[in-house]
């Protein structure tokens, strides 16, 4: 069967809305989004983007910063206000990385700079309709009616931990405890927590998601509460907070770990009042929502710590479910594989069928400190390097699992790490210098030497990924599906400094 084209949402063409004031911009867009085989949208300006969007709902918006009527980040906003799920790519000026920076801040879902390049362009159009319609089938498959149907089963594996997991949903979800999802990052948090939501008595209303750990200290009692017009500079229009937009339904607090402490005494009033008002507002409102929080951090060490308040945790975790890493249940592996490759061949258009004996070995090996995620990511690369006749992927197109990087990769990835000498051709795996330091007598455990090449091995992959996007954290970021304060922790955390990544002295500004 030939796989499903990204063109389509279920047998119409994928709606694009440019937004721009310039005619020859949107020719030139429309004529790149028409040739792509989506449908293109066209508004000249912020309002007429607006009415856009509530009359036909478009499922992706390339929207200029740059308006006559109103700032592009205001469109973003009240249109993010209206449909929280739409994909936003914002089109900036060549050179204002502070904008860019700004966007990903506002919820765009990501963006391009003028003059922009076509091909960039179309394949942004293309990820984000992909993740459109990935969260629309993980929806479908945790909407189906009950009976014997087990869709945490069907999408993260059948393991004795999963069915445990799928059993603590069924049990907690037709009620109104609040419940606390714990696990490293890249376990499948999220999608245990929309189980939850699914399987609910609120599944008919809204499911907002608020990732704590993404957004400035700054804006989280907006993002959360809302504001007024004219609440603080910048406030242009009165806004709904996620707790509003959740009225009826459920709030998904993601990464809660990183709530600063002041919002988090404000977390907790609204949780044992059920009341919220808006920043610039004397006026409460009655909120009726159910709270799922996740977290990768250990909430009750930081409790100990002063870090993270007591009440708030015990008010979160009425319920807690914990997801064990995927090195733990081995056995999820094959159906997760088999889903990740399905979903990627129809992304790519191609007709992988699976892989070869080794390179399964080198699946079942691996720790997958990444969980869940990376193994998409790694299975994602490796479909589009696969050129095997029989449609099989080979050791090689595993890139870092194969323990080198002399295989093909994308463009600038194959690249030495800055601070080698260029004429270096030895790919170093991580596992050598460990292995070198056994045979130098000195005694490491297994949970040491794991540790270890794991840790040198995430330092290469992070000094990569920053020399590939030219010292771009936010875009490395979303590159490796990680959040931007993670990044800067994990810099920290590895010494790694902007003189080890950055090519021809620029820096990139908001990093």
């Amino acid at each position: 069967m030939k796989p499903a084209s990204l063109g389509t949402v279920g047998h119409s063409p994928a709606k694009v809305l440019i937004v721009d004031d310039l005619d020859d911009a949107r020719w030139v867009l429309s004529t790149l989004i028409r040739q792509a085989g989506f449908l293109p949208l066209m508004a000249a300006n912020g309002s007429d983007a607006l009415a856009c969007i509530q009359r036909e709902t478009p499922d992706v918006v390339l929207l200029d910063v740059g308006l006559p009527d109103m700032d592009g980040f205001e469109v973003l906003a009240r249109a993010k206000a209206h449909d929280k799920t739409l994909h936003v790519i914002m089109v900036t000026a060549n050179g204002k990385t502070h904008d860019a920076v700004r966007a990903i801040r506002a919820g765009a879902y990501d963006y391009v700079a003028k003059p922009f390049n076509n091909e960039d362009v179309v394949l942004t159009v293309r990820r984000a309709l992909s993740e459109k319609a990935l969260r629309s089938q993980h929806w479908q498959c945790l909407n189906q009616p009950g009976g014997d149907v087990s869709p945490l089963l069907d999408l993260m594996g059948k393991s004795a931990a999963i069915v445990r997991i799928q059993t603590e949903v069924e049990r907690v979800a037709r009620t109104n405890f609040s419940v606390l999802v714990m696990g490293e990052s890249g376990t499948g948090k999220e999608l245990v927590s929309q189980a939850i939501h699914a399987r609910s008595l609120r599944t008919a209303q809204p499911f907002v998601a608020v990732d704590c750990g993404a957004i400035a200290e700054s804006l989280i009692e907006s993002e959360l509460f809302g504001h007024e017009k004219g609440a603080f500079t910048g406030a242009h229009q009165a806004k709904a907070g996620a707790f509003e937009l959740a009225n009826g339904g459920t709030i998904f607090l993601d990464e809660i770990g990183n709530l600063p402490l002041a919002m988090q005494g404000k977390l907790l009033r609204v949780l044992e009042t059920r009341r919220i008002h808006r920043i610039g507002s004397s006026k409460e409102q009655m909120v009726d929502f159910r709270v799922v929080a996740a977290t990768n951090a250990d909430l009750l060490t930081m409790v100990a710590q002063q870090t993270f308040r007591g009440d708030l945790y015990h008010r979160l975790a009425e319920y807690g479910i914990f997801i064990p890493p995927l090195r733990e249940r081995k056995e999820d592996l094959v159906l997760l594989v088999s889903r990740f490759l399905t979903q990627t061949n129809k992304e790519l258009g191609k007709q992988v069928q699976g892989l070869s004996a080794m390179a399964w070995g080198l699946v079942q090996g691996y720790s997958w400190p990444g969980n869940a995620r990376e193994l998409r990511n790694q299975l994602r690369r490796a479909v589009l390097l696969c050129d095997d006749p029989e449609g099989v992927i080979t050791p090689d197109c595993l890139g870092m699992l194969h323990g080198h990087t002399r295989s093909p990769t994308p463009s600038g990835f194959d690249q030495m790490t800055p601070g080698r000498p260029s004429g270096n051709t030895d790919h170093t795996c991580p596992l050598c210098g460990s292995t070198a330091l056994l045979a130098s007598g000195v005694g490491l455990s297994l949970k040491e030497f794991s540790a270890r090449v794991t840790a040198q091995m995430e330092r290469e992959v992070l000094l990569r990924v920053l020399n590939l996007t030219d010292g771009n954290k936010a875009q490395a970021a979303r590159m490796l599906q990680i959040d931007y304060k993670t990044i800067h922790t994990k810099l920290k955390a590895y010494e790694i400094s902007s003189t080890q990544f950055m090519k021809d002295g620029h820096k990139h500004e908001g990093q």
